[in-house]
């Protein structure tokens, strides 16, 4: 296959919202959308960096963004900013669930989850759920995740709230990225089912040079890993905006078929995108449930799928 940016098409009258929007993979993503004439809202936790970038944006996609305030680490500012969204608008037409950490020491969101988890599932899950009434008109749901999916077999409720004697951060980043996939597998499977008009969809950048791998070590305060893994992932891996195809493919692609997960074309690893496998255990109908039914239990958010009339 080949791809680029120049197939995607008029985004004009599109919304679009992008988390984790103010650098790497976010960054590009809103940058292409609005390049091509979407109105894009960029959700961040910090509003003072996301102002700044906003500037960038603007300057660089020669459109203005909208700045939403959202931490996915803490469910009661997913429910303020999907309020938000709410009260401003009456429809979304791209949903990017793309923000998250990789591989921090062991920490813990706000209502007491597994940091890596808490962030990269569940609050994307709490937050498409509460923008259901937005979601249902034609609009596509991209959740990010990883081929970092493959290197774990399973995940259990204990996970969510795994304690820090029993934390392997690079397993609980795999457990977090697979749950990324059961989630939107699932969501496929619940939208097909009640007719709605909604199309999920998955990504995955391949190895992609942005913040996110220096990001854990700096947490931890390692500054020579962090400078090591910075310098190491330039020599090594695509550009960001490289790994933001996948993500801009699964969002815009005309012909795209629900369900389907997008990666790198070479070995899943650099190069233009192309439908791509999840492993087995992604693809497990029952795990997917049972994780819907924990994430419920954990987030207080019960989507349910109804049909517009």
């Amino acid at each position: 296959m080949t791809w680029s940016t120049a197939d995607i098409p008029d985004l004009t009258g599109r919304r679009a919202l992008v988390t984790g929007a103010t650098s790497g993979l976010g960054y590009e993503t809103a940058l292409e959308l609005l390049r091509h004439g979407a109105d894009v809202i960029v959700a961040a936790r910090n509003p003072g960096k996301a102002a700044q970038v906003a500037e960038t944006l603007t300057r660089r996609g020669g459109r203005a963004p909208t700045v939403l305030e959202l931490d996915l680490a803490d469910l009661a500012s997913v429910q303020r900013a999907a309020e938000e969204v709410g009260t401003k608008y009456d429809r979304l037409d791209l949903l990017i669930n793309n923000a998250g950490v990789m591989a921090p020491p062991y920490r813990q969101t706000v209502d007491g989850f597994e940091l890596q988890l808490g962030t990269n599932h569940l609050g994307h899950f709490a937050l498409t759920g509460r923008l259901f009434p937005l979601l249902l008109n034609g609009s596509r749901v991209v959740t990010v995740s990883s081929f970092m999916h493959r290197t774990v077999r399973g995940i259990s409720e204990a996970d969510l709230r795994r304690p820090a004697g029993t934390y392997r951060k690079w397993e609980a980043y795999g457990k977090s990225k697979l749950a990324n996939l059961l989630f939107m597998l699932e969501l496929d499977r619940r939208a097909r089912a009640a007719g709605a008009d909604l199309l999920s969809a998955g990504a995955h950048p391949g190895y992609a040079s942005t913040h996110l791998q220096a990001a854990g070590p700096e947490l931890a305060g390692n500054a020579f890993q962090a400078r090591f893994m910075s310098t190491a992932t330039r020599l090594v891996a695509q550009s960001a905006a490289a790994g933001a195809w996948p993500s801009l493919y699964a969002a815009t692609y005309a012909d795209l078929r629900p369900g389907s997960f997008v990666g790198p074309g070479f070995l899943e690893y650099r190069g233009a995108p192309r439908i791509v496998l999840p492993t087995r255990t992604a693809q497990d109908p029952e795990l997917a449930q049972q994780l819907w039914a924990w994430s419920v239990e954990a987030t207080g958010v019960n989507p349910v799928l109804t049909v517009p009339r």
